[in-house]
C-alpha cells in the first residue's frame, strides 16, 4: 500500500462560463485519469471545488483548469492528509457555485475590500468593526475568530434574512466578514454593498489562508476550522482535528459527545437524537449496516462527500421552508 500523503486543494473562481454544462465530462475524465477525487461544482457563474489525490495528479488537474483561457489563474489553498479524504470524484452542474438564492447578486459586479491575513488582526481589533462569521451554526460552534458574531444560520440562504433583521440600521458601520475559503464572502459582501452598506471588508482567502499565513502565537482564531471533507476539521497547523462526524445530521462531534448515551455510531448523536423520525433512524441503521459490511470485507463504503452532504442539507431545509409556507397559506 502506498504511503504517499494526499494533497488536498480548495479553490473557486467567479467567472462567466456559459458553456459550463459541456465542460463536465472532459473535466471528470481528467480527474479520473490523474487519480483525483472530491467534488467540483460548475455553474454559469464559475467553479468551486475541494479535491485531493497524489500531488502530481492534483497539480495536473489544476494545470488543465488554469490553461483554460475562460478560467485562467486560480487562487488555491493547499494542505495535506495522511490519506485521501474523498472516496470518489464528482463534477456537478449547479445554478450557483455557492447558494445564496439571489441570482442578481454577482461578485463579478462588486465585492467588499479584500483584507490579507497579515492585516486581518488589525482590522478586527478595531472596536468599531462589526465582525461576522458568514458560515453556518455548526461550523461556528467548533471554531471562530475572537469576538465574531454568529448569525445562527442553518444554510447560507438564510444570511440575507439575518442582514435585514440585525444589520439594517448599521449600514454606515464597518462590517468585516469571513468564511472557510472566501467564496461565501464574495457573495455576502456583494450583497451588503447592493443593500447600501458603505464599508464592507472580507478576509482574503478565508480562514484556511489565515491559518496558513499567521503565526499561531499571534492568531486571533479560537478552536478548529470545519472543512468540507472527511477530515471534519483542521487545527491551526491545517492538520486533522479531533472531531468525528455524525452520519445522521453531519454535525462535528467531540470525543465527549461520542461517549453520550444519545450517540449511536452512524445513527444518532446528542445534536439530532431528539429530532430524528423513526423512518430516519431505520434508514440510518441500514446505511450503518452497509458501512460495517464494507469494513468487514476490507472495502471503503462509498458515501456522499461532505460538500455534497452540505448541498443536500440546504436542499432539504429549502423544501421544509416551502412546505411550512404552503401550510401557512392554507
Amino acid at each position: 500500500m502506498s504511503t504517499e500523503k494526499s494533497l488536498v486543494v480548495a479553490y473557486y473562481k467567479f467567472v462567466d462560463l456559459p458553456d459550463f454544462e459541456a465542460r463536465k465530462q472532459p473535466l471528470l475524465e481528467v480527474c479520473e485519469r490523474n487519480g483525483v477525487k472530491g467534488t467540483i461544482l460548475l455553474a454559469h457563474e464559475g467553479i468551486n471545488s475541494t479535491m485531493a489525490g497524489p500531488e502530481a495528479g492534483v497539480e495536473a488537474v489544476l494545470d488543465y483548469l488554469q490553461n483554460d483561457p475562460a478560467i485562467g489563474a486560480l487562487t488555491v489553498k493547499r494542505s495535506w492528509a495522511d490519506e485521501c479524504p474523498f472516496y470518489r470524484m464528482k463534477v456537478r452542474l449547479k445554478k450557483e457555485i455557492v447558494r445564496l438564492g439571489l441570482p442578481e447578486v454577482n461578485p463579478n459586479d462588486q465585492v467588499g475590500e479584500y483584507v490579507p491575513p497579515e492585516k486581518w488582526n488589525e482590522l478586527i481589533s478595531d472596536p468599531d468593526v462589526i465582525l461576522i462569521d458568514t458560515r453556518n451554526d455548526y461550523e461556528y460552534e467548533i471554531g471562530t475568530f475572537k469576538g465574531a458574531l454568529d448569525p445562527n444560520t442553518k444554510s447560507f440562504r438564510e444570511f440575507p434574512e439575518y442582514v435585514k433583521k440585525e444589520l439594517a440600521d448599521k449600514k454606515d458601520k464597518k462590517v468585516a466578514m469571513f468564511c472557510t475559503g472566501g467564496i461565501r464572502c464574495e457573495k455576502s459582501t456583494s450583497y451588503l454593498l447592493k443593500e447600501g452598506f458603505e464599508k464592507v471588508y472580507h478576509l482574503e482567502g478565508g480562514i484556511l489562508n489565515y491559518l496558513e499565513k499567521v503565526d499561531p502565537k499571534e492568531s486571533l482564531w479560537e478552536g478548529d476550522c470545519f472543512v468540507f471533507d472527511n477530515r471534519v476539521a483542521v487545527d491551526h497547523s491545517l492538520q486533522k482535528g479531533d472531531y468525528e462526524m455524525c452520519r445522521a445530521c453531519r454535525h462535528a462531534l467531540t470525543e465527549e459527545e461520542t461517549q453520550s448515551e444519545k450517540y449511536v455510531e452512524g445513527i444518532s448523536c446528542p445534536h439530532c437524537f431528539d429530532t430524528l423520525t423513526e423512518e430516519q433512524r431505520i434508514r440510518a441503521a441500514e446505511r450503518q449496516k452497509q458501512v460495517e459490511i464494507s469494513k468487514a470485507l476490507g472495502r471503503k463504503h462509498i458515501g456522499a462527500t461532505v460538500l455534497e452532504r452540505e448541498q443536500w442539507r440546504e436542499m432539504k431545509l429549502e423544501e421544509r421552508k416551502k412546505a411550512n409556507e404552503k401550510r401557512g397559506e392554507e
